[in-house]
């Protein structure tokens, strides 16, 4: 929950950013940052428990790759669709985790989690005032939803055989590496001084800290748990836009108080601490 409130009050920091920095570039430069803020952490804490460094390598660079992926197809779908679709089609990772999550384990995830994920999206919907229209972005954006899915049920399984800081880092070293080609061929745009702000923010709130949050949860509860509550950074986003000026109105002001009526019936269901840890 706490790396969701993270990813949603720089909401509108990052808006404000990639009006001067192109996507590409925002994402090297925020990643370069993380990886730089955690490097000398995870070299002591790797050192220290002798973490096996080809599997440290051979996982990160896997969940690395994933992470990567789902970026640059939600940055390239922002192109070609509004960026309410976007929000909403990139939460139905929460959709297709329990899906993966079922295939790697061969059995489906407790009832009650897979009702809240199904109200919970329903309240994204409304929240983000998303319309059903298919076309080239919302297939790309679909495909950034498909490949958190399967982001978050990869490191759920190597979440318990090594350290949080290491893997972490490897996982944005690796981003940062992969998104440099595509920074190159777009372009970096303008270092304003907001841009470099929001970069550097963000590189240590939602990169260095939310992500080792968000993997350090994933010890002790389940991938498709996990998505589940992820799925509040749009909440906490529209929060902050209010204090920011903007107004929601009655709808969107529903599906918010719906998402957290669909985390709460996973949460409270009787089968949900059921097969509650994470894979591995």
């Amino acid at each position: 929950m706490l790396a969701a409130f993270f990813f949603g009050v720089t909401f509108v920091l990052v808006q404000d950013a990639i009006e001067d920095v192109t996507p590409a570039g925002y994402i090297t430069i925020r990643f370069v940052i993380g990886a730089a803020v955690l490097a000398p952490f995870a070299w002591r804490i790797a050192r220290r428990n002798r973490e096996p460094p080809g599997l440290l390598w051979h996982a990160g660079t896997i969940a690395g790759l994933l992470l990567f992926a789902g970026y640059i197809t939600q940055t390239i779908g922002l192109q070609y669709t509004e960026s309410s679709t976007s929000a909403f089609i990139t939460g139905l990772y929460a959709i297709f985790t329990p899906v993966i999550e079922a295939i790697v384990r061969r059995r489906l995830p407790p009832l009650g989690v897979c009702l809240g994920i199904v109200v919970a999206t329903g309240g994204l919907f409304l929240l983000t005032g998303a319309e059903l229209t298919f076309g080239r972005g919302e297939l790309l954006t679909l495909a950034c939803a498909v490949a958190f899915a399967i982001w978050i049920v990869y490191q759920g399984g190597y979440a318990n055989r090594l350290h949080t800081i290491p893997f972490v880092t490897v996982q944005m070293a690796v981003l940062a590496g992969a998104s440099v080609p595509v920074t190159a061929a777009t372009g970096l745009g303008e270092l304003t001084g907001i841009a470099l702000f929001a970069a550097a923010f963000t590189g240590v709130a939602c990169s260095s800290v939310a992500l080792s949050l968000q993997l350090y949860g994933q010890r002790r509860i389940s991938p498709s748990r996990a998505a589940l509550i992820l799925l509040t950074e749009p909440v906490f986003a529209g929060i902050v836009g209010y204090f920011a000026g903007e107004r929601l109105g009655a709808v969107r002001l529903t599906g918010a108080a719906i998402i957290l009526v669909g985390i709460a019936i996973a949460e409270l269901a009787p089968d949900a601490r059921v097969d509650n840890g994470a894979i591995g």
